[in-house]
């Protein structure tokens, strides 16, 4: 009997197939004693599986390229810890087996992490995922993972570690449902790169016995268990629909009357530039700049290493709009030399353009370097500082870029509530806004965006969260301005059309959705546009904006 299910849709496109389920996890290692003579072979044995899971997560970074590069060579930074690893060593030479070493001291900063509520909480899964083959490299067992099959196949996973969502083959892995993980998790964005469909936060998905038929709608976040002939035609019939509009839709982002609405990507560094230039990005709307900074977590990068990372992306787009973030450091990307360690709250303290001038050193060497980059090239460079929270926060950025020689527009990111209130004092001292939607919904509703549980609360469609849109928007148009969106929000075909609606001026977004949002834009007037995001900002729920904005552009 068909039943319907609903998480969270976080990849477009739709996948059915048969349930199979990911490997159970490392069983926890026998708390045994060890004389002490065997201490310092065990700690060699530790080092030994820390060095060579290190060496994995970066040869699997590797061979996935792209944004699964950068987060796990993250991990493998995790792995390698000097911190982590003295306390395996210490609980080693106690009396531990190396496998009980790593497995307790793992266990320990989990504990810390998940029960001090610190944003770096969105980690534990990672954590979790480098412990276990850590443990599994000690054991001889194993690594937990994805399923051997001849036959494409439904992942179902409580979560999935980046390490396993990079290398997934999508000719086998049709799409993938999660119980944990939320729209802006490493999964998620990673399962977006890829253009596999899937469905995170759906509670009981672990429920659903091997081998069961389902139907996953990575846009609506609707499972379909043991679909009826009819509801898998209709669903292969609005793919086809759906890939044939793909296929249709080319050129600059515009609505159907001609209301231009420029669709740019988000990079990670060059490794994402191809699958953008792909898509007919008409530029890049975020330039995450911290791919670099994590390959050292002691020192920045020198500004020759930027300069050549920097130039590679702007000559990518020539007469194109780049859009480059300079350093985000802090709370789930700490950096030794830059964030301070002893913070009750990472998210709530030195984060972003914060670090920055706690350390004008390192912002005068990024900005010095974007400018080199930019000579001679016939690029359009602005460059934003995020974590701006008021006037004189966008002045200290302005007057750093100036001081540096940079020769671009500068601007402010909106990931904090009163920024949005306060925009157009912000815009009295940069030229543009880019709303990083992920984070100001974080803020705007205490929702911590990498934990499940909380979910309801990072849906973008969130009411409120479309008046703090609205908000920055009216401010850039009353200041001739402009205001763009950023966050995982403007994948959302169909929000980009409410985003559209209420006044953004572009809209960034993966790669891998561009299409899908170029297609949808075309097929509405600005007007329609405008009607469905005044439907959607009226709406009590983020459920009934969702719906009210579809009724409005299907003409019901």
């Amino acid at each position: 009997m068909e039943t319907t299910l609903r998480g969270v849709g976080v990849s477009h496109g739709v996948a059915i197939g048969e349930v199979r389920h990911m490997g159970t996890a490392v069983l926890e290692p026998p708390a045994k004693q060890i004389p002490a003579e065997e201490a310092e072979r065990e700690q060699g044995r530790a080092r030994q599986a820390v060095e060579a899971v290190a060496a994995d997560l970066i040869a699997r970074g590797n061979l996935a390229g792209g944004e699964a590069q950068h987060v796990l060579e993250a991990q493998a930074m995790m792995a390698q810890d000097p911190e982590l690893m003295a306390d395996v060593e210490r609980r080693i030479a106690v009396g531990s087996t190396a496998e009980r070493g790593v497995y307790d001291a793992f266990a320990s900063y989990r504990a810390l992490l998940a029960g001090a509520g610190e944003y770096l909480a969105g980690r534990v899964a990672d954590l979790d995922d480098v412990r276990n083959r850590i443990v599994a490299r000690l054991l001889g067992v194993p690594m937990p993972g994805v399923p051997d099959s001849d036959e494409p196949y439904v992942l179902i996973a409580r979560d999935l570690a980046p390490a396993d969502t990079a290398l997934l083959d999508p000719a086998l892995v049709l799409g993938f449902v999660t119980e944990e993980g939320g729209p802006t998790s490493h999964s998620a964005i990673l399962a977006r790169a890829l253009g596999v469909p899937a469905v995170v936060a759906l509670p009981g998905a672990g429920e659903l016995a091997e081998g069961t038929m389902i139907a996953v709608n990575g846009s609506t976040g609707e499972i379909f268990v043991e679909p009826s002939a009819e509801k898998r035609a209709e669903l292969e019939s609005a793919a086809a629909a759906r890939k044939a509009a793909l296929s249709a839709a080319t050129g600059p982002g515009a609505t159907s009357d001609g209301h231009k609405v420029p669709l740019l990507a988000n990079v990670g560094g060059p490794a994402d530039v191809p699958a953008a230039v792909e898509a007919g990005a008409e530029g890049v709307g975020l330039f995450r700049t911290e791919f670099l900074f994590l390959d050292d977590s002691k020192q920045a990068p020198s500004e020759e290493k930027q300069v050549a990372a920097y130039r590679a992306v702007l000559e990518a787009f020539p007469e194109g709009r780049v859009v480059v973030r300079v350093l985000d450091a802090g709370a789930d990307k700490p950096l030794d030399f830059l964030t301070p360690a002893d913070e009750p709250n990472p998210a709530l303290g030195v984060r972003g353009l914060r670090s920055l001038l706690d350390h004008p050193d390192v912002l005068r060497t990024q900005l010095t370097a974007l400018s080199k980059a930019a000579e001679g090239l016939p690029v359009y460079l602005e460059v934003m500082a995020p974590m701006v929270a008021d006037r004189a926060d966008a002045k200290a950025f302005a007057d750093a870029c100036r001081e540096a020689g940079l020769n671009a527009k500068f601007g402010a990111m909106v990931e904090i509530p009163s920024a949005a209130l306060r925009a157009r004092s912000v815009l009295q001292e940069v030229e543009f806004l880019s709303l990083g939607t992920n984070d100001l919904a974080q803020y705007a509703f205490a929702a911590d965006r990498q934990v499940g549980a909380v979910s309801r609360l990072q849906d973008p469609w969130q009411p409120a969260l479309l008046d703090l849109v609205a908000l920055s928007a009216e401010a850039a148009k009353a200041e001739g301005k402009s205001c763009g969106v950023c966050g995982e929000a403007a994948s959302d075909p169909l929000l980009a059309c409410v985003l559209t609606g209420l006044g953004v001026t572009s809209l960034s977004m993966g790669a891998a959705s561009i299409p899908y949002v170029r297609a949808t834009l075309a097929k509405y007037t600005l007007a329609q546009c405008e009607r469905a995001a005044s439907a959607a900002r009226a709406a009590d729920s983020a459920e009934e904006a969702r719906r009210a904005a579809q009724a409005v552009l299907s003409g019901e």
